[in-house]
């Protein structure tokens, strides 16, 4: 990220009031053109020294209006993009609407913030995504923030895959109603992807979104902005093993098929309590289907 160190030559020099100069503004609106996330600007100001409340005054409505508008997301049943990803589920709610479905709640979760959905997806759904993906599976690459590039990595041993957004009547069904369960757009995620674990494969403990200290995220960024959340559909349940776990609190959610783990995380930080891992498979297969939700349109 350019130009921090003008940030922080204003707060050393205004650390009582801190005021929101015409040059920090400036120094705003070109991060912000540049397609670093608010989360991220957040973070440099804190590290260069500036306070809470300047930091809210100068990243919020005025550099909004600074910064280029991201694209408007189509009209459709999931509505505007609101803060952050989430279901409504005001008043205990049982089920969700998720327009051609009501999906069942399992579990929720406060902090981390995690709700388990069930009957997300139906048999026959599953098996069609497993179908359209098996020919195509090659060993899954991590994200590389280092280079902004992707990778092999040895703490994921699973194969897999990505559809293109609207590839197949199958693919834009499941990513219409995971739009309308989440209250987020289509456009503003990834490519549904999936994932096959043999026995013995696992995914070892990480987070979902880009560490901003890493070199290479200001690159990742430029795609869509920061991750703010992961639903993970079982597809196939192993005969054992295979959940996910979040160790920061105890939790493994059990592979059951047509089932859906959804949890966000509001800033790119440990203190989210997000970390979480896919359990080794320890008999048969499990086959999994993965959506991370972006700040803006993914291209």
């Amino acid at each position: 990220m350019t130009d921090t160190q003008q940030a922080s030559s204003s707060s050393h020099s205004a650390q009582a009031s801190q005021p929101i100069s015409p040059e920090l503004r400036r120094w705003v609106a070109e991060q912000m053109a540049a397609g670093h996330s608010n989360t991220a600007l957040r973070q440099s100001m804190r590290d260069a020294g500036w306070m809470q409340d300047a930091i809210d005054a100068a990243l919020g409505p005025a550099a909004v209006a600074a910064a280029p508008a991201p694209p408007a997301p189509a009209a459709g049943p999931a509505g505007p993009p609101t803060q952050e990803p989430g279901p409504p589920l005001e008043g205990a709610a049982l089920y969700v609407d998720a327009g051609d479905r009501q999906v069942q709640v399992l579990l929720t979760m406060k902090h981390p913030r995690v709700v388990v959905f069930g009957d997300l997806l139906s048999d026959e759904e599953c098996e069609g995504l497993i179908a359209g993906a098996r020919e195509r599976l090659a060993r899954s690459l991590t994200v590389e923030t280092k280079t902004g590039g992707e990778a092999l990595n040895v703490d994921r041993t699973s194969d897999g895959m990505f559809f293109t957004r609207g590839e197949s009547p199958l693919v834009q069904r499941v990513e219409e109603r995971i739009a309308r369960l989440l209250h987020w757009p289509v456009e503003f995620g990834e490519g549904l992807q999936i994932l096959r674990y043999a026995p013995g494969a696992q995914y070892r403990p990480h987070y979902d979104y880009f560490d901003p200290a890493e070199p290479g995220t200001p690159t990742i960024l430029r795609r869509g902005g920061q991750r703010l959340a992961t639903l993970g559909i079982y597809l196939q349940e192993a005969g054992q093993g295979g959940g996910t776990t979040f160790p920061d609190v105890g939790l493994e959610v059990a592979p059951r098929r047509g089932t859906g783990v959804f949890f966000s995380y509001d800033r790119p930080d440990p203190s989210t309590r997000t970390l979480h891992g896919g359990a080794p498979v320890l008999a048969g297969e499990k086959w999994v289907a993965t959506k991370w939700l972006r700040e803006r349109e993914f291209a």
